[in-house]
């Protein structure tokens, strides 16, 4: 890290172009043949293609959430309309509700290095690191029922937000969108209980089990062993170079510091900041391997 000249690039605010978009699409597009792909597969009688089909499914269902998470900062598209009605069906495997994580994902921006931060995936990088505390993070299957509660408190009346205030329109698409979420839930329920429980078992219960921790170790490196007392990006936060893979597989999540930094450029612009963020940011790695490793040796000591 330097501090010879401030970053010009890293902080620069960019509309999302006619360009973003069809990359966006591109994305969509790749995502639906290989989760159709690794539907034919989990179907297989022979273990090895089901297996395998599970665990792509499993990819899949982690990297839709991963897209969701740009539709949420409204930097798909160039028009806002279009981010919801992508964004809604892109949490629907890993039940994430999708106004439910851009609420709370915003106030994690903007609270990010205080107390109020809400980061909507539970695990808490202030809190001691230790084992046990990983392997909750890892198997947080406990979110799954939370999900199933609000559900319920939707259908009920009873939902509230938990975290603060929120506006009317984004409470009542919250509650819808948990309700939608519901109805889906009963579908597949319907469809288990009428013969059909080894496809459900096959295209969504079991990819589901193995996405949960795979999700966690996407999203763990963003924060944890950073300075989380500072409200300073370039402190708080850490970005990994990775592959073009992890890149891809990640929607960018790999480039963190360059995302907080401003938070609605379009996730394709980010490498070409990467750059600036090794210049002048305190925790930036090569690839997730030397990150895990860093935080072998942290977990030991």
């Amino acid at each position: 890290m330097t501090t010879a000249a401030p970053p010009t690039l890293l902080f620069a605010r960019a509309r999302t172009s006619a360009t973003d978009e069809r990359v966006f699409l591109a994305k969509l597009a790749l995502l639906a043949v290989l989760t159709g792909l690794g539907a034919a597969l989990a179907l297989r009688p022979e273990p090895v293609a089901a297996v395998a089909g599970v665990v792509l499914l499993a990819a899949m269902f982690t990297h839709a959430v991963e897209l969701q998470h740009q539709a949420l900062h409204h930097s798909a598209f160039r028009a806002a309309w279009p981010h919801r009605l992508v964004g809604v069906p892109l949490g629907l495997p890993l039940m994430v509700v999708y106004t439910h994580y851009r609420v709370r994902h915003l106030q994690h921006h903007r609270y990010l290095g205080t107390p109020q931060d809400t980061e909507f995936f539970g695990f808490d990088t202030r809190a001691p690191l230790t084992r046990g505390a990983l392997l909750r993070g890892l198997l947080d299957y406990g979110r799954l029922g939370v999900v199933g509660r609000d559900i319920v408190r939707a259908a009920t009346g009873r939902w509230r937000y938990e975290f603060g205030t929120v506006s009317d329109i984004m409470r009542r698409r919250i509650i819808t969108e948990h309700l939608f979420l519901g109805a889906v839930l009963l579908l597949v329920v319907g469809l288990a209980v009428s013969g059909h429980h080894e496809t459900v078992l096959r295209l969504w219960l079991l990819p589901l089990v193995l996405a949960v921790p795979m999700h966690f170790l996407v999203e763990l490196p963003e924060h944890i062993l950073c300075d989380t007392d500072s409200t300073d990006v370039l402190r708080n936060t850490r970005s990994i170079r990775g592959s073009w893979f992890s890149t891809w597989f990640t929607n960018g999540n790999n480039l963190h510091v360059e995302h907080h930094a401003a938070m609605n450029v379009p996730i394709n612009q980010l490498p070409a900041r990467h750059p600036e963020t090794r210049r002048y940011a305190v925790h930036v790695e090569e690839t997730y391997v030397d990150f895990y490793r860093r935080l072998w040796r942290a977990v030991r000591r």
